[in-house]
């Protein structure tokens, strides 16, 4: 099949683009230039289709998503303190490229596989203890990056409705592993993990108490690989997760443990979630089944630091 992956080498993106390469697909690669984004792909630069360019300029998209018989939508920014800073720009980012993908979709009549995220939900503290996080749950966003995510998350569904795209919405809660982006607008294991090394004391957000469902990233490039070989979840959106929730104080110590150093606690974020209590009955429903725990999965990702720090 020809796949084309928008944002494929980004952190998530390039693991699935190795995957995908692996087992016989023909994948092509949209993405913005960057020595990270070479760095990425560096295994399989010679065995893809590369274009450099952004989901934001629609000649671009729509030229490069002719041909594909399937769009795995990635592209975009997705961090959240970056949209604290910089939210007209996130959201205006995200909302245009999505759509000019959808449109370009809609064009050529591709299946769209798009990737939204477990931070449209919002806070799960007005949860009761026992329930969980559905693909029914409201989405109430708590930051920018969030409430582009979710705009188009549902901008996807009313295209399914209105022009009945086969469109499927992917859901991935927290995924960490290697690659991933440290430093500034980088992710949490990253981000402790690179100051660990350098002996620094970790700075943890309020008081760690903060909950998150915590998946390595294989297992996720499993999901959108379960989801590209079913064919009947065309309007369907799927949470994806490990179905464990950790304390971010108790990653950090964990970390911090292995490298000697302490963990300090600072004051608060806007926009933080404190609860994101995935349920996963659908994914488990369609055959998905976690491999990699939290401990395994850091130390998978401490000892790829340690030979590329």
């Amino acid at each position: 099949m020809k796949i084309l992956i928008t944002g494929g080498a980004g952190f998530q993106g390039s693991h699935l683009a190795e995957f995908l390469l692996k087992i016989g697909h023909k994948i092509s690669i949209l993405n913005t230039y960057s020595e990270r984004a070479i760095f990425n792909i560096l295994a399989i630069r010679n065995r893809i289709n590369l274009i450099w360019g952004s989901v934001t300029d629609k000649e671009l998209v729509e030229k490069t998503v002719r041909g594909h018989e399937t769009v795995i939508h990635m592209a975009a920014r997705i961090n959240v303190d970056e949209s604290l800073k910089y939210p007209e720009t996130v959201i205006l980012n995200n909302v245009s490229g999505g759509v000019n993908v959808l449109e370009a979709v809609r064009k050529y009549n591709s299946r769209l596989i798009y990737s939204s995220s477990c931070e449209v939900y919002g806070d799960g503290h007005d949860l009761k203890e026992e329930e969980l996080l559905d693909e029914f749950s409201e989405l109430k966003p708590n930051s920018p990056y969030a409430a582009s995510k979710a705009a188009v998350d549902r901008i996807c569904y009313a295209y399914f409705r209105s022009f009945n795209l086969d469109v499927t919405i992917v859901r991935p809660f927290n995924i960490y592993g290697e690659r991933q982006k440290s430093g500034r607008f980088g992710a949490l294991i990253p981000i402790l993990t690179a100051k660990a090394l350098k002996g620094e004391n970790l700075t943890v957000f309020g008081d760690g108490s903060a909950t998150r469902d915590y998946t390595y990233v294989s297992d996720i490039v499993r999901a959108y690989n379960l989801v590209l070989e079913n064919s009947f979840l065309k309007g369907k959106a799927i949470n994806f997760a490990s179905g464990q929730n950790i304390r971010v104080k108790d990653i950090a110590e964990f970390i911090a443990k292995k490298s000697g150093v302490e963990v300090i606690y600072g004051q608060s974020r806007p926009g933080e979630v404190m609860r994101f209590p995935a349920d996963i009955s659908f994914a488990r429903s369609l055959g998905y089944s976690p491999q990699i725990n939290i401990w395994e999965g850091i130390n998978k990702y401490l000892e790829w630091v340690s030979v590329f720090k």
